[in-house]
């Protein structure tokens, strides 16, 4: 998942806001720039162009997931997105997994049959303790180092602290691994996906 880098102006923590579903298509064309060369995302959907119009849709299913079950935060002016699931939230209940599981047959088409062992392998690799759950954090790649990915982190993390609650993630780019060291993460376990890219699983303990 692509955040900031340090750096650049910081974003003010009242900017910080729960997303509404008006906010859905914004937050998933946003998404979608963020995580277009992702190496996860290019390994489900390997064509550019096929990727720049499935990757936002594919967002919109996973940011209305979350307003049902989870917390999505956002900034007043939409410029990046934080996907949650709290403790108890994830996984996701069968028909959830059911429905995201047709949304992911018709976004990847052929590509389905090959990338569903591999997009399995999460729920497998999963940890079961309590814990929250980032599952997406990402910025328009134009405002990447201005601090909004930190900001964006804040919320949640500063209510763990208080709360004495565990947080996990799953970094795709291994050059995100030091941005989510300076909130507090470690990196748990190197995951090698079946034929796809390696996943460093990361835990944060309540500070």
């Amino acid at each position: 998942m692509p955040p900031d880098t340090a750096g650049g102006d910081r974003v003010p923590p009242n900017s910080i806001r729960k997303a509404s579903p008006a906010d859905v298509d914004i937050l998933s064309y946003v998404l979608a720039r963020s995580f277009d060369d992702d190496p996860l995302m290019t390994w489900m959907f390997p064509e550019p162009v096929a990727r720049a119009v499935r990757l936002p849709r594919l967002f919109v299913a996973l940011i209305q997931t979350a307003l049902l079950t989870g917390e999505v935060f956002t900034t007043e002016s939409l410029q990046g997105a934080a996907i949650w699931n709290p403790p108890g939230t994830f996984p996701l209940g069968w028909r959830t997994n059911a429905r995201m599981g047709w949304t992911m047959a018709r976004l990847l088409r052929r590509h389905f049959l090959g990338r569903a062992a591999g997009l399995m392998y999460f729920d497998t690799h999963h940890p079961r303790e309590p814990h929250w759950y980032l599952q997406m954090l990402g910025t328009d790649p134009e405002l990447q180092g201005k601090g909004i990915g930190s900001a964006l982190l804040a919320q949640v993390l500063e209510r763990c602290d208080r709360g004495g609650q565990k947080v996990y993630l799953e970094a795709s780019k291994e050059k995100n691994i030091p941005f989510y060291a300076r909130h507090g993460f470690a990196v748990s376990e190197e995951m090698h996906m079946p034929r796809g890219p390696t996943i460093w699983a990361m835990w944060r303990d309540p500070r």
